[in-house]
């Protein structure tokens, strides 16, 4: 039996228009780097057309990190999550001119994906970076990290994969770490309540580089699945 859907709200709100090259790049290239989700279980090896460790980016913005890893680490297969045209876009351009084969794009909520799409234990990593915050108290519940949602991610995750998470709003940090330690079948890779050092591997996006502008901290949490 299929689960049921998950009732909460949209942890994101579309905004934006995609410039004439992102809409040519989408029209153009979709066919050839986009995965049209219908709420059915993911055949990766069929969509990657290889057996390789898998990487998923929850909502990739504007790409810098998804490109950057996926230029670094061609041994790997990159999955990106994202509902903004324009970040789309921008990322399918970017891998024609950079000849990248090694990425595809999911353009759906990641919730759906994780929940519907995406078999069991077979995510090497999971990358979730600066999330919208939501920080006004009567969006919280907009956040996407919450106890159902962590549990989608622990179900995805290989056996010793990995859930990365970075941030740069101290609020949502404390209420990220509040509730992955608090999922049972995660392991907090610092110890339970500590964060992470930066992770020498992460790409410096445009959010960060406006969260230090604006003098916030960085906060880089990690997990492993319990054993």
């Amino acid at each position: 039996m299929e689960p049921s859907p998950l009732v909460r709200p949209r942890s994101f709100v579309v905004r934006g228009r995609k410039t004439e090259a992102q809409t040519r790049a989408i029209e153009e290239l979709w066919p050839s780097f986009g995965v049209d989700f219908d709420g059915s279980l993911l055949d990766l090896d069929a969509i990657f057309g290889r057996t390789a460790p898998r990487v998923v980016e929850i909502g990739f913005g504007n790409g810098e990190n998804l490109l950057t890893l996926a230029e670094r680490h061609p041994d790997r297969d990159f999955l990106g999550i994202e509902v903004h045209g324009a970040g789309i876009g921008r990322v399918l351009g970017a891998i024609r001119d950079r000849g990248l084969a090694n990425i595809r794009i999911v353009r759906h909520d990641a919730v759906e994906v994780f929940e519907r799409g995406l078999p069991g234990g077979s995510v090497d990593e999971i990358l979730v970076f600066f999330p919208d915050p939501w920080p006004k108290a009567r969006h919280h519940r907009r956040r996407l990290i919450q106890p159902e949602v962590a549990r989608l991610l622990v179900r995805a995750l290989a056996p010793e994969g990995v859930l990365r998470l970075a941030t740069d709003w101290e609020p949502y940090a404390e209420h990220m770490i509040e509730v992955l330690d608090a999922e049972p079948g995660l392991v907090n890779l610092a110890g339970a309540a500590h964060f992470v050092p930066r992770p020498d591997d992460r790409p410096v996006t445009k959010f960060e580089r406006r969260g230090e502008r604006l003098g916030h901290a960085i906060f880089d949490l990690a997990y492993r699945p319990a054993r």
